[in-house]
């Protein structure tokens, strides 16, 4: 699992408060959590996708022509939900970062009770350069009196959704397999925006400009994500959290940028991680490493 917070974060005293208030809320709190309900109440999985954006709808689109779909119940006017299995596809057609409490909202209308919600969107950069990427949400670097630019709430972060570090692993093999690499860039990015939910989340987005947000083999690439990822074609599902049993580790990453290049050699090879640990400790000591032949 993991969260990953901007170097903002590292802003004023009043700052580091909120955001550390909230984070210790939102993983050390006695309350009841959805993850938590009785084994009676039938959990879903809530895919979110807006047709305003073609990012969105796209991959949403070609999750849809796979195997097992039937129609959902509608939750509000102007939504459209698919069924297959315990996995549900929500359509509306508002801006992705401001249409709060969906996870929320599902429930009280269909009397499912939502394990984890995954946005689909588009990504824009500066760089311009193609993308495919997994994120956390949340401002925690927002003070209270100030007002979030793209959703959510001041000092807010939802819960991470464990299957980000999985999920950013399986994403980069099937943009190999698909040939989409080195044309686009697989990334973490750190939680920087909304909308406010309830339950663990992530985002799944390509980007970063018009021409890459309807490419057809990027959003094939997500809606295979979406498949092998919940196991609907009969396989295991990819990251699905059981509880800390000792082999789950959680990783709160802060600082380093936007995307994030430390905590991303982490998630994506922990034993790589530990290794450049290990030899940059090394040179710092002055302690000189080689094969044996370099030593004679």
């Amino acid at each position: 699992m993991l969260l990953s917070i901007p170097r903002a974060l590292a802003g004023t005293p009043a700052t580091r408060l909120i955001s550390l208030r909230i984070i210790s809320s939102a993983f050390f709190s006695s309350s009841p959590h959805p993850l938590r309900r009785t084994a009676a109440a039938a959990m879903v999985k809530l895919v979110v996708a807006t047709t305003a954006d073609p990012a969105s709808v796209g991959p949403a689109s070609a999750f849809l022509t796979m195997p097992g779909w039937n129609p959902g119940p509608s939750i509000s006017e102007g939504m459209e939900s698919f069924a297959n299995g315990d996995v549900r596809l929500l359509k509306h057609g508002k801006k992705i970062v401001t249409e709060d409490d969906l996870d929320l909202r599902w429930e009280a209308a269909t009397g499912e009770p939502v394990s984890e919600v995954i946005f689909l969107s588009r990504h824009t950069a500066v760089s311009n350069r193609p993308a495919l990427t997994v994120h956390p949400i949340g401002v925690p670097h927002l003070r209270e009196d100030e007002i979030p630019p793209q959703g959510g709430r001041p000092g807010w972060a939802s819960l991470p959704n464990p299957r980000i570090g999985p999920w950013l692993r399986l994403l980069q093999k099937i943009a190999h397999s698909k040939g989409l690499v080195p044309e686009f860039e697989v990334t973490l990015e750190a939680t920087h925006h909304g909308p406010i939910v309830h339950t663990p989340t992530m985002f799944l987005e390509i980007g970063s400009t018009e021409e890459y947000w309807g490419r057809q083999d990027a959003a094939q690439a997500m809606a295979l994500l979406l498949w092998e990822g919940f196991g609907l074609g009969g396989g295991d599902g990819v990251g699905e959290w059981n509880g800390n049993d000792g082999k789950n580790k959680v990783l709160l990453g802060i600082g380093g940028g936007h995307y994030a290049p430390r905590h991303m050699d982490i998630v994506v090879s922990f034993k790589g991680w530990q290794k450049n640990a290990i030899t940059s400790f090394l040179a710092e000591q002055k302690i000189k490493t080689g094969k044996p032949q370099d030593f004679f």
